[in-house]
């Protein structure tokens, strides 16, 4: 088994005429597919970090968005409390000024009451003198007869119940 040359050269002429041929029409659109593949896989690749930085951006607005929610919540909040010792102390000022009110006309009607037995008491005793004179005037008696008259008037006044 000897090769002989010209097989070899045959051999070697046809291997470098496929190669040629290969390399003319199968090569080029083997390429072509390949760098398609590639530029596919890249852009691919591409789209999934876009993706990946846009989830991140909108987690990150998310959280910011909760941040502003939660600050505005607790602005809310404090808002609300504001306002609620505020309607509180109007409360206990109206309850004081009511309060006042309600004193003051107290101690008015008081006043008013005290100034009117006053009165009563007055013509009492004015009335009750009147009376005491008329009984004097009426009987001529010694200084004995007089204090005895007196005292029954005052006995007679003291079980009577007042008549204003």
């Amino acid at each position: 088994m000897n090769p002989e040359i010209s097989q070899i050269i045959t051999h070697a002429i046809g291997f470098l005429i496929v190669l040629w041929v290969l390399r003319k029409f199968a090569w080029g659109p083997i390429m072509n597919m390949l760098e398609e593949r590639r530029q596919k896989i890249k852009s691919d690749f591409d789209a999934a970090a876009d993706k990946r930085r846009e989830a991140e951006e909108a987690a990150s607005e998310y959280a910011a968005r909760m941040r502003d929610i939660e600050n505005e919540a607790r602005a809310k909040l404090q808002e609300a409390v504001e306002d609620g010792r505020r309607v509180a102390a109007e409360i206990r000022e109206e309850a004081r000024e009511e309060a006042r009110k309600i004193i003051d006309k107290a101690r008015a009607d008081l006043e008013r009451d005290v100034a009117k037995a006053k009165v009563d008491l007055r013509n009492e005793l004015v009335t009750m003198s009147l009376t005491a004179t008329e009984r004097l005037i009426r009987q001529e008696l010694d200084e004995q007869g007089h204090r005895k008259l007196i005292a029954g008037f005052i006995d007679e006044l003291e079980r009577a119940p007042s008549s204003s």
